[in-house]
């Protein structure tokens, strides 16, 4: 599976992106496995209610399967203008 990093999430994580195998069966279970890596990841994952996440490009919740998810996406919430 392909993780993105986007704005301070990839600034604090140091990569743009990253392949990984997970046994994970949810988002959170998967950011639960990233925060146990090292604490760059702790960090970057410290507060999920500054972060949105999408599953191939379609945003989705913490809760959301990730069964045959090939690209999940971490960001910031985003504003338009």
């Amino acid at each position: 599976m392909d993780l993105l990093y986007f704005a301070w999430v990839r600034e604090r994580i140091g990569l743009p992106r990253e392949r990984i195998d997970t046994q994970a069966a949810t988002v959170a279970e998967l950011v639960d496995e990233l925060r146990a890596r090292e604490d760059r990841y702790a960090a970057a994952f410290a507060d999920l209610s500054a972060l949105r996440v999408a599953l191939d490009q379609d945003l989705a919740d913490f809760d959301a399967p990730l069964s045959g998810v090939r690209e999940v996406a971490f960001f910031p919430p985003m504003t338009g203008g």
